[in-house]
């Protein structure tokens, strides 16, 4: 399996990247209801079976269940892996020590003494500022917890900005985690992905399949009907599924060639931009084997170009 360095001198990493969002979290995913920790347990071994050995997790998740979980499964691998979770600059944090305090609990529900990225959920400033976060992560990276430092949801200049005052340390900028598909691709007209080339930055792509848009379960045609938060999405009524249909159409098209899903071309799209990892989300084995299907393999470019064109729309 190939790897990915995260920013310019960070750990090597699998080139698809495991989210686990639904690792306990009922509120969004329903946690409890026709999946539980066995099916979580499956879909970690299926990963690592798979060689896909990258997950990505956050304090908020399941309000620490994630963690709490994956901590519990890297118990029982002598594998390497490594995991990215994240802060929450929430508003009752406003000093460096809460920062410590947070990654503190983090390490302890993973069971971990380092973690291999450490991300802000968003760059929002309440009352603690983008210069004392930054130096407080920088100060962990000193202290040999966290290995990378990366951040979420940022703007390209509140990329820049932090990258700026990290770099004033010695410390890269390793990672900006954003949402990034064929059918939302505002990263690039906003000026985030170059912006994270310039600097030498990663970009962790989630939702890559635009909530399961680009699986192409979903369809005009198709007896699948949404449930949840996807009731509510004007993309998944008649006319959003209409819009959409050339994008499925030439991910089946391409699917058909290489005998793989839509779904696994979307990813193949995403990781053929180069400095781009997909976080795919999963709930069980089944999702890890069909996520997995996008590795080993390679779109043309004349493909990846077909799939530019007919995603504009969304950029």
């Amino acid at each position: 399996m190939e790897t990915i360095t995260l920013g310019q001198n960070g750990p090597s990493v699998t080139p698809l990247c495991i989210g686990t969002w639904a690792w306990g979290d009922k509120l969004f995913w329903n946690y409890g209801d026709r999946y539980g920790p066995e099916q979580l347990q499956e879909a970690f071994t299926a990963a690592l079976e798979a060689g896909v050995t990258f997950f990505d997790t956050a304090e908020i998740y399941g309000m620490g269940k994630s963690e709490k979980f994956l901590g519990q499964f890297l118990q029982q691998t002598q594998q390497p892996v490594q995991i990215a979770t994240k802060f929450g600059p929430v508003p009752w944090r406003f000093t460096a020590q809460s920062v410590s305090d947070a990654l503190t609990e983090s390490l302890k529900r993973l069971q971990l003494d380092r973690i291999a990225l450490y991300q802000v959920h968003w760059p929002f400033a309440f009352f603690l500022s983008q210069e004392t976060l930054m130096n407080a992560l920088a100060d962990e990276v000193k202290r040999g917890r966290i290995a990378t430092v990366g951040v979420s949801n940022y703007s390209a200049e509140q990329m820049r900005d932090a990258h700026q005052i990290l770099a004033a340390r010695g410390v890269p900028l390793a990672v900006n985690q954003v949402r990034y598909s064929l059918l939302t691709r505002q990263v690039e007209s906003k000026g985030i992905i170059a912006t994270a080339r310039e600097l030498g930055v990663t970009i962790l792509a989630y939702s890559p399949l635009a909530q399961g848009l680009l699986t192409g379960k979903y369809s005009i045609d198709s007896t699948e009907t949404p449930t949840g938060a996807r009731k509510v999405d004007p993309r998944f009524n008649k006319e959003g599924l209409q819009k959409i249909a050339p994008v499925i159409s030439l991910l089946r098209n391409f699917g058909e060639k290489y005998d793989r899903t839509p779904a696994q071309v979307a990813l193949n799209w995403l990781i053929a931009q180069g400095n781009v990892i997909p976080i795919a989300g999963v709930k069980t084995a089944e999702q890890v084997r069909q996520n997995a299907g996008a590795l080993g393999w390679r779109l043309s470019d004349d493909e990846i170009g077909e799939l530019e064109q007919v995603s504009r729309p969304w950029l």
